[in-house]
């Protein structure tokens, strides 16, 4: 792991944050200087990932689907690290692989909920403590599917979509102060997310990927490193892609 910031005295949520491209990034942050809070629904898998860390860490049990959880969850973090500076919000599903009339209707809600609804929430409960301290970063993690649409995977397209429209909004509103709100749009990574979809999806979304083989997450959180440092302080309501050659736009 090379670390290239400094994040000495920053204080970072991180949803999802006990697996995959949250994990692997609150590790970045962390040994960087950082103090995290992660925030995920798996409390024991929370609790297992504490040792990954060199520094002690606070975690957070939220449904990022439900304000109460979240404005619970950003009121304890905000307490435990003594205020927050960057928010990276990572949590989200795939959700199943059907064609958009054949979705089961609670599946479509789940996906939507989770992935849009959620990362909206957490913006709303996180802002607040940025503008208090006149600084910040939002990272929100969308994907190359909210710019393209996947087939057989409507719901998740169109949440990412939401993430990106999002960002934009956000980004203009908070323009006029030092917080930067920014998303990226990574082609498919090899997490534990690839257990919710079909093997025949998946071989679809290599073959879109030029570079011929997926990302990692640690090659995401690169990114992410740097889309949440002071050096990052002009770019606001962006889109970077990380795709492996497949974005075309």
């Amino acid at each position: 792991m090379t670390v290239t910031h400094d994040y000495t005295g920053r204080a970072a949520v991180i949803t999802g944050g006990a697996r995959g491209i949250g994990l692997a990034t609150a590790k970045r942050l962390n040994a960087s200087g950082a103090k995290v809070s992660l925030w995920d629904m798996d409390r024991e898998r929370l609790e297992q990932v504490r040792s990954d860390f060199s520094t002690p860490i606070d975690i957070q049990v939220v449904d990022i689907t439900n304000w109460e959880s979240v404005e619970a969850a950003a009121n304890a973090s905000n307490g435990e690290m003594g205020g927050v500076d960057i928010l990276v919000n990572s949590a989200g599903i795939a959700g199943p692989n059907f064609k958009t009339w054949e979705y089961p209707v609670d599946e479509w809600t789940k996906v939507v909920d989770i992935d849009l609804n959620g990362t909206f929430l957490c913006c709303r409960a996180i802002v607040p403590f940025l503008l208090k301290k006149n600084y910040g970063r939002i990272v929100n993690i969308a994907s190359i599917a909210g710019k393209e649409g996947n087939p057989n995977a409507s719901p998740y397209s169109a949440a990412k979509a939401g993430v990106i429209g999002l960002t934009k909004s956000l980004g203009k509103e908070l323009a006029h102060t030092p917080i930067t709100v920014n998303c990226i749009t990574p082609a498919a990574v090899k997490t534990e997310i690839f257990d919710q979809i079909s093997q025949e999806h998946i071989d679809f979304m290599l073959s879109k990927i030029p570079i011929g083989r997926f990302g990692t997450v640690d090659e995401i959180a690169n990114l992410i490193t740097w889309l949440t440092s002071e050096e990052c302080s002009f770019s606001t309501g962006g889109v970077f892609d990380v795709s492996g050659g497949r974005a075309t736009y």
